[in-house]
């Protein structure tokens, strides 16, 4: 009896003993590596492109990329494309293209490019620098599946930082006060002397800066020359005194750091006009690149001397509104070809030096591309080849150094309104990278 009441104890303890027991190893199942996303370099210049990578993924995995900025002020911006992993589980945006999102195609840098106001911020807003010391930091998110613009993306798998520099190491930045000229020297590092250059944006005003920078990241010695809006200088543009812009161009032209015997100046549209009126009227300035400019003076009248140039007058009855809201000022502006406006023509034909036209085919700010021609026309009429010209077919207004955001229509500061600069993002962004390459060799080639 004993023996049988050790055998039923030892049976019913034999669960109990079996759940104290360690369990058997599990087989460890295949594992996947963890997805990653390398951007190269991690930090570099602004005008540079980066390579992106993606590795890890499944074989034909879908994927959304997104870049995500914000500006000084904390506006948040964003972009996003639809990608699918090769059979290797890898990404690799300089071959592979994106089959949705912000564009399609093979974009190496279209996620930069691409990048606007998110949903919850204020719609036409520019992403452009206003510091050129510190860094634009822009993250990189790996999401699973693809989402469109504006959805809620799925969970991130992989995510990197890449710093967008304006200003390369050793580059020196000098804000003027120099007589009445206004505004920031940007030097190389080194002795030089540098070829110099005058840089001029359009009708926001103020000192815009980021241009200059790079240019003196590419070796020039660039003036970032603001005309009014800033400082003590004019608040609005009423006329304007050319003596203000030959007093930069002197200042520059003689500048220890500066090689003579010119310098060249760089406008996007009123800044490219005024451009235009300096090589026609100072010797010290022998190469001009118009950006989206006008070969007549516009809205304020130009004295210089005894001489006025009248300016070319905005009609707001030809302004069109679309049902958005948007301000379509491509009819706008006075007919420069009426004989009745031939006083604010720029008699570009007395100029020395050489010119560099750039437009973009679907500027709807003004008519940038007939001015060109009437510019060329004028120049040929007198028997002068001094000239390029640079036409982009889809581009927009404001052609800006590569990679920086295109922006169909912008706030305008003056007006208040959001006013369609026009153009197609993927040929403005390709506008933007091979005008860059093409102004410096222009302007290294007439400037030493």
């Amino acid at each position: 009896a004993d023996m049988w009441r050790a055998v039923v104890a030892a049976a019913a303890s034999a669960p109990a003993r079996a759940l104290c027991r360690a369990p058997p190893p599990l087989q460890p199942s295949p594992r996947r590596r963890a997805v990653s996303v390398a951007v190269s370099p991690a930090a570099g210049l602004a005008d540079e492109r980066v390579e992106t990578r993606v590795a890890g993924l499944g074989p034909g995995q879908p994927v959304t990329l997104r870049a995500v900025a914000a500006d000084e002020r904390g506006c948040l911006f964003q972009s996003c494309a639809h990608y699918r992993a090769d059979g290797r589980g890898e990404l690799h945006l300089g071959t592979d293209a994106s089959h949705g999102g912000d564009y399609t195609g093979v974009e190496p840098m279209g996620l930069f490019w691409s990048l606007t106001p998110a949903g919850m911020e204020k719609p036409y807003q520019r992403l452009v620098p206003r510091s050129t010391g510190t860094p634009m930091k822009v993250e990189m998110l790996v999401h699973e599946g693809h989402s469109q613009p504006g959805a809620i993306p799925g969970p991130v798998v992989a995510k990197a930082e890449v710093e967008r520099w304006f200003t390369a190491p050793g580059v020196r930045r000098i804000r003027l006060k120099e007589g009445g000229v206004r505004g920031s020297l940007f030097l190389p590092p080194g002795d030089g002397p540098f070829p110099g250059v005058i840089d001029m944006y359009g009708d926001e005003g103020g000192l815009i800066e980021f241009r200059s920078s790079l240019l003196a990241t590419r070796g020039f010695a660039a003036l970032s020359l603001p005309y009014f809006d800033f400082e003590d200088l004019p608040k609005v543009m009423k006329e304007f005194k050319l003596e203000y812009f030959e007093e930069a161009a002197r200042f520059l032209q003689r500048h220890p750091k500066v090689k003579g015997p010119g310098v060249g100046v760089i406008g996007t549209g009123k800044g490219a006009e005024l451009g235009l009126s300096m090589i026609t009227f100072l010797p010290e300035v022998v190469a001009a690149v118009s950006v989206s400019g006008c070969s007549s003076n516009t809205v304020a009248d130009l004295h210089y001397g005894d001489m006025t140039l009248p300016g070319l007058r905005f009609d707001m009855n030809k302004v069109s509104v679309s049902d958005t809201g948007v301000f379509d000022t491509f009819e706008a502006l006075d007919d420069p070809t009426n004989p009745a406006n031939s006083p604010c023509t720029i008699p570009i034909e007395k100029a020395e030096g050489h010119f560099l036209l750039v437009v973009g085919e679907d500027d709807r700010m003004w008519k940038s591309s007939l001015y060109a021609e009437l510019a060329i026309g004028r120049l040929r009429q007198h028997g002068k080849e001094n000239f390029e010209l640079l036409s982009y077919p889809g581009a927009g207004h404001r052609i800006d150094p590569p990679s920086t955001p295109f922006c169909q229509v912008a706030m305008d500061r003056v007006l208040g309104v959001p006013v369609l600069g026009g153009g197609e993002s993927k040929a403005h962004a390709h506008a933007q990278e091979h005008s860059w390459g093409k102004i410096q060799e222009f302007l290294h080639l007439h400037l030493g």
